[in-house]
């Protein structure tokens, strides 16, 4: 039998961005909040600590332009209601987020161009998550550390209690309303070899390893209405020497566009300058795990050097493209003749990466649309590239409110869903840089104010 606690008018479920902010409005309307997070403290945030900034509305960047960007990513998978009002709602973020402790800084070059759409958090995502929990501990918010949600009792579509696993015994957590912002399943690797197949064995995880879906699937087989596709997610080109949960930003590779991506076979199999990276970095994880052994290869010359953040992990460098080559453990044939053939087939034209500049080649499969410049100024680099998988889109769905559907739910819900567990109701495929958090935070706020409603009723 489980150990019981005392009742809490919200359960939250979940540690980072999207659960605290749920944590925070709760208690800001006069409710007593447990918030269980599955990780230590020292890890505490989930994928939220890897951030580094947040998109929004602004002046600057109105309503039809962000959602334009985000039609466009998404190929129109996205439920426009939600997303303009996901949209909207981003505009009143910063205030809300200042009042909690949270500071912004400015734009570091290089950072994808986002000076004009993204906020960006004093210290990264570490920092704000601090704001945060030091912001909930003043309001006397309960956060248990290293407790997983291991069930839950629903009945008729309403929640009950949640079973909570912590130092080796269990806990009956009872509450009057539950906010799922647990995350996706990322780090889940049975189940996502269970969707992608044996190639998942190769993708790394750039973010925390304790987002295993378990919150996600109990409220799957205790009736919530599935939305997402299991085989969409937020997976971009990291340096495929980062480890395998935890890599962090710092992996992510940015040299994409200002070069060639080659596959194990030395061969090019994408257009690298389809659009400006933030619209466009999150489909290379994507075109990466669709490569033989879920590998590819950056190569860009030494006029490419300041234009992009690097790695973490040093450039392979070669005096020629064969050197290069060999060192990548590349045929270096092949690899040597992609590159005569993509310099051969480069137009003239006024390079700019931070625009569509029309610099392209011409008689080339696949043809590069911008960007496109002879790769032929010595040093020559390289970086080998993995599917980085950052969140999965497969979640539950919700409305306008943050409720969750349940089958045959006629009775109003007392459970809210926030951030990655229900992104993929405006995230049907694709993703624009910063909108994660934007989803989280906006979600998160809605969660907690209307999950604090559903207690007092």
């Amino acid at each position: 039998m489980a150990d019981q606690f005392p009742e809490f008018d919200v359960l939250i479920a979940g540690g980072g961005n999207a659960a605290l902010c749920a944590a925070l409005n709760a208690a800001d309307s006069g409710c007593s909040v447990i918030v269980v997070e599955s990780a230590p403290e020292w890890c505490r945030g989930g994928n939220s600590r890897h951030t580094r900034n947040l998109r929004h509305m602004s002046a600057a960047y109105p309503e039809d332009e962000f959602f334009a960007d985000l039609h466009r990513v998404t190929g129109g998978r996205t439920h426009e209601h939600l997303a303009r009002m996901t949209i909207r709602a981003s505009a009143n973020c910063l205030p809300w987020m200042l009042s909690h402790g949270v500071r912004f800084q400015k734009s570091l070059a290089g950072t994808l161009h986002l000076d004009r759409t993204n906020a960006f958090f004093l210290g990264g995502g570490k920092a704000l998550m601090n704001s945060y929990y030091q912001a909930a501990a003043r309001r006397k918010i309960r956060v248990l550390y290293d407790a997983e949600v291991v069930d839950l009792e629903i009945e008729t579509g309403r929640f009950r209690s949640a079973r909570v696993r912590m130092d080796g015994r269990d806990l009956e957590i009872r509450a009057k309303a539950l906010v799922a912002a647990a995350g996706g399943f990322e780090s889940n690797l049975e189940w996502l070899e269970e969707i992608w197949g044996p190639p998942a064995r190769n993708f790394l995880i750039r973010g925390t390893p304790y987002n295993k879906g378990r919150v996600l699937k109990l409220l799957l087989e205790r009736g919530a209405v599935p939305e997402g596709d299991p085989a969409q997610c937020h997976a971009v080109a990291i340096d495929a020497r980062a480890p395998k949960f935890d890599g962090g930003i710092v992996s992510r590779l940015d040299s994409v566009p200002l070069g060639i991506v080659v596959n194990r076979h030395g061969e090019r199999f994408y257009d690298e300058g389809e659009d400006l990276w933030p619209k466009r970095y999150a489909i290379w994880g994507r075109l990466l795990a669709e490569q033989p052994e879920q590998i590819g290869f950056s190569i860009i010359d030494s006029k490419a050097l300041g234009c992009f953040m690097p790695s973490v992990f040093p450039a392979v460098r070669g005096d020629s493209i064969g050197e290069l080559a060999a060192k990548l453990e590349l045929p270096v044939d092949a690899v040597c003749s992609t590159v005569d053939r993509f310099n051969a087939a480069v137009a003239p034209g006024e390079f700019n990466h931070g625009v569509l500049d029309g610099c392209r080649t011409h008689g080339l499969p696949p043809e590069k649309t911008h960007w496109a410049r002879r790769i032929d100024q010595p040093p020559f680099l390289g970086y080998p590239l993995r599917p980085g998988i950052t969140f999965t889109y497969l979640g539950v769905k919700t409305g306008p409110g943050a409720a969750v559907a349940m089958q045959g739910g006629d009775v109003p819900s007392n459970i809210f869903a926030a951030g990655e567990i229900m992104a993929g109701n405006i995230l049907g495929k694709g993703y624009l840089a910063g909108f994660g958090m934007t989803i989280g935070t906006v979600f998160g706020r809605i969660a907690g104010r209307e999950a604090a409603r559903a207690a007092r009723q």
